[in-house]
């Protein structure tokens, strides 16, 4: 990402956390340019190409009242959308191209002991990225403001294991995902270190469509434990691949977007980026 892009970048993000701030005050195209010190009309072009539409109908996106009608709509079969096929281009469903691997018991045991992990930090539309990968596929993808605390963090995850700074196509296959081309995606394979239930949960957040939402409660339910909705959340939260496993698209029963581990103004742009883009290969201006 060029200096320019992460100025926008950071413009927008600052725009969308005025949005979302305000949206029930319904702020006009000139009052949110004002908040990032852009002309009205150079700020409207600036957040449609960023995010494929305009941004009164960004605002329409990630309004709390949108996520709300979203699960009104759908009601007790939200989650029935993860099998819904060619909602958003077959190539964008998460679950048809990431595959999950689990750490071997030993591996899992010894904290990455005889591992070798290969890092690259990277750039993205939304924001800085690390990226990591084992031979047998990515093991990490996070999202950072300081590079030295984010590196930190990974190695605590694999403190055993041998780390190589070093740029693989498997990781250029991961960040394909932020590509706006409307290319097929590569298929990619994840390699996690997590216990059988933070597996199950990461693998049910795979079969959430692009441009749809869950709760924390459906999800519950579609593994097996409906009364597990906490611990659901808990294993959400350890998510350790940053969008690949799309724990942006859980939100809570009440339709309020929640938390989120990198960031809550990050979260907003994620879903309404991710809204626009669905709606736009469906041909819905």
């Amino acid at each position: 990402m060029s200096t320019q892009d992460s100025i926008n970048y950071n413009r927008i993000a600052a725009a969308i956390d005025f949005i979302q701030q305000h949206f029930k005050e319904q702020p006009s195209l000139e009052r949110i340019a004002e908040q990032v010190h852009l002309s009205p009309m150079h700020f409207q072009r600036l957040f449609t190409d960023w995010a494929g539409t305009s941004p009164k109908k960004f605002l329409q996106y990630i309004s709390v009242e949108h996520a709300k009608r979203l699960l009104s709509e759908q009601q007790a079969t939200l989650f029935d959308a993860a099998y819904e096929t060619g909602l958003s281009g077959t190539g964008r469903l998460h679950d048809l191209f990431v595959s999950i691997e689990g750490m071997t018991p030993a591996e899992y045991k010894h904290a990455g002991k005889s591992l070798t992990i290969h890092y690259h930090f990277a750039d993205s539309l939304f924001g800085s990225l690390l990226v990591a990968n084992t031979s047998k596929g990515i093991c990490y993808l996070a999202f950072y403001e300081d590079k030295d605390y984010a590196l930190t963090q990974l190695k605590a995850k694999f403190p055993n294991a041998i780390f190589d700074e070093k740029e693989e196509s498997m990781q250029q296959d991961a960040l394909a995902i932020f590509q706006q081309d409307g290319k097929p995606l590569p298929e990619l394979k994840l390699h996690l270190k997590g216990t059988d239930f933070q597996l199950k949960v990461w693998e049910s957040l795979l079969k959430i469509p692009t441009g749809k939402l869950s709760t924390y409660g459906t999800l519950a339910a579609q593994i097996g434990h409906p009364e597990a909705s906490r611990a659901v959340g808990t294993a959400i939260g350890s998510n350790p691949v940053a969008f690949l496993i799309p724990c942006h698209r859980v939100i809570q029963n009440s339709g309020l977007l929640g938390g989120y581990r990198w960031g809550t103004t990050r979260k907003t742009a994620i879903i309404g980026w991710e809204n626009a883009q669905a709606n736009a290969q469906d041909g819905i201006i």
